[in-house]
């Protein structure tokens, strides 16, 4: 009888995984996750996107998408494609800004006269636009949670996400109307979807190149990646038969050549387009070839036309206090040295390790590891080493390996182990305490540097009031303190005589600031506060570089503008 009570008294199942309750208590502490980072980072996108005024090519995107909405044409910045700029529409389309129909200047006028010049209200303009690339960002998140996590668990999802969540280059791009981090998120997704693929071609390989489309249809610098894509697409079903693989490949390329041209139709069913307005250039030999052959509406190979015009302009590049003409093919990679957490290096690196060197990540190292590292390689051959904007889908594919580190185990001679079922079992108590740590420091790392996310810089080199020593344009100055320039001096100059060299597509007098241009009368005429952005101060050469020789540092704004006395 008792034997009989005992038996019909249910049991909870205890198995590797651990106990019922503790199996339920996991289940909801990783979407509390989920909620706890990407609100903190919401918060710091949206205060940076509030207090920052125009950065040098937003107004621009932001004219555009204005113009698309208004006009319905293909007339500005036809050197990047439509879909980004299309996201930013909807924040345009919010705000509902008066446009001047009958301006006819060039793109760059056309943003200062929507901010400026039309009765707008410059900072809820921004604000609007920018809001679209803040949500889609934060949706990103999402999707490196999900692909980390497919790869390793949800222990390696949320440290993923942390890396994405607390990285100062995603959260300072993130936060602007600007294109580098919708393509970086939408690679990555096409990329999380290949994986999938694996097991839901008819559902994941469709919608992989809809991801893959929208990249290419965001910037054109996604378009050394396509071919790795489609290797990935092949190689997702080659284990089924050859052929199915072929066309799983054909069916990505096809949808991504759909969203590319639907995005252009979008803007104008009519495809209208004058390349004589736009002084499209001639493209010769292999590149010409290329661009010839790209299955894309006229619009799109002439921007890449005008995209190759642009590398063949001699631009300046300022790094380690050392100014030059041309480009530096180490540029990048010192760059991300000083703009990356020192932790998140750590993962980074040992994240990019542990994939192909553990058996059981092996099958995701060419997944994440490829597409990242091509498209590296392409940008550190480009012409204008301007930041690591370039290269923001670092952050993204490399936090998803960085997140797979905790499934590291401590074989019995003190040796890594990748043994056993990916996601299975305990990760080894060292590695998720050292994980641990290194996200913590990059956490405090990201946070100390609230709110001024562009200008960061690690501990290593100083922090962020020392980026300007070795960097300059979008890692330091790109023209976002202007309106908290305008609050300092309010505050605690009134009245003074100040001298302004801005770099930045801001108009200075539409935030109250009054400034005489010290480049335009003698040397000894410029007397009282001369105010300098750091960017035109690292490049300073002749009259300027005299008058800061001359002058002494009293004050900085936002790390990325420097008032001196003379």
């Amino acid at each position: 009888m008792m034997a009989r009570t005992l038996h019909s008294v249910p049991v909870p199942r205890v198995d590797a995984g651990g106990s019922t309750p503790a199996r339920a208590r996991r289940s909801w502490l990783a979407p509390l996750l989920v909620v706890v980072l990407l609100g903190q980072m919401a918060v710091a996108m949206v205060t940076t996107a509030v207090q920052q005024t125009p950065t040098i090519d937003e107004p621009v995107y932001v004219a555009t998408a204005a113009d698309y909405l208004h006009a319905h044409r293909l007339r500005h910045n036809a050197e990047h494609p439509p879909l980004g700029k299309l996201v930013i529409a909807v924040g345009v389309a919010a705000a509902d800004p008066h446009v001047d129909a009958a301006f006819t200047g060039d793109q760059g006028a056309a943003g200062r006269r929507l901010l400026y010049g039309s009765g707008n209200d410059p900072g809820r303009l921004m604000l609007w636009a920018r809001l679209p690339v803040v949500v889609l960002t934060l949706l990103f998140g999402l999707v490196v949670f999900a692909f980390a996590r497919d790869l390793a668990g949800p222990a390696a999802g949320a440290v993923a996400l942390a890396l994405y969540a607390f990285s100062p280059d995603v959260i300072a791009h993130g936060a602007l109307a600007t294109l580098d981090v919708p393509m970086a998120g939408f690679l990555l997704t096409s990329v999380w979807l290949l994986w999938r693929a694996r097991e839901r071609p008819r559902r994941c390989l469709p919608l992989a190149g809809a991801a893959l489309g929208a990249a290419v249809a965001t910037k054109m610098s996604a378009l050394p990646a396509v071919p790795v894509l489609l290797a990935l697409a092949v190689l997702a079903l080659w284990p089924a038969r050859r052929w199915r693989a072929l066309a799983g490949a054909g069916v990505v390329a096809g949808a991504a050549v759909a969203v590319v041209w639907g995005a252009y139709l979008a803007v104008d069913p009519r495809l209208r387009w004058d390349p004589g307005a736009a002084h499209v250039p001639v493209v010769h030999g292999l590149r010409g070839l290329l661009v010839d052959l790209l299955p894309f509406p006229p619009a799109y190979r002439d921007g890449m036309r005008m995209q190759f015009g642009l590398e063949n302009q001699p631009w300046q590049g300022f790094l380690f206090g050392h100014l030059y003409t041309g480009s530096h093919w180490y540029y990048l990679p010192a760059a991300l040295l000083v703009k990356t957490p020192l932790g998140l290096l750590a993962l980074w690196t040992a994240g990019a390790v542990a994939l192909p060197a553990v058996r059981r990540l092996r099958p995701a190292a060419p997944y994440v590891l490829l597409p990242s590292g091509v498209l590296l390689a392409a940008a550190m051959t480009g012409a204008r080493d301007f930041g690591t904007r370039y290269v923001v889908f670092l952050p993204l594919f490399l936090a998803v390996a960085g997140g797979c580190v905790v499934t590291l185990r401590t074989g019995p001679r003190g040796r890594a182990s990748g043994r056993g079922r990916l996601g299975v079992g305990t990760p080894a108590g060292f590695a998720v305490g050292v994980t641990g740590l290194l996200v913590a420091w990059v956490a405090v790392s990201s946070l100390r540097t609230f709110p001024y996310y562009l200008p960061y810089a690690n501990e290593a080199f100083g922090g962020p009031a020392r980026t300007h020593v070795w960097l300059h344009d979008s890692n330091v100055d790109w023209g976002q303190d202007l309106g908290r320039l305008a609050d300092r001096l309010r505050e605690r100059y009134p009245g003074q005589r100040v001298w302004l060299v801005y770099k930045g597509s801001g108009v200075p007098s539409a935030y109250g600031i009054h400034a005489a241009d010290p480049l335009r009368v003698p040397d000894g005429e410029v007397r009282g506060l001369l105010v300098v952005s750091d960017s035109a101060a690292a490049k300073a050469r002749g009259r300027l570089a005299r008058l800061l020789d001359d002058s002494r540092p009293v004050d900085e704004v936002g790390h990325s503008i420097t008032l001196y006395r003379r």
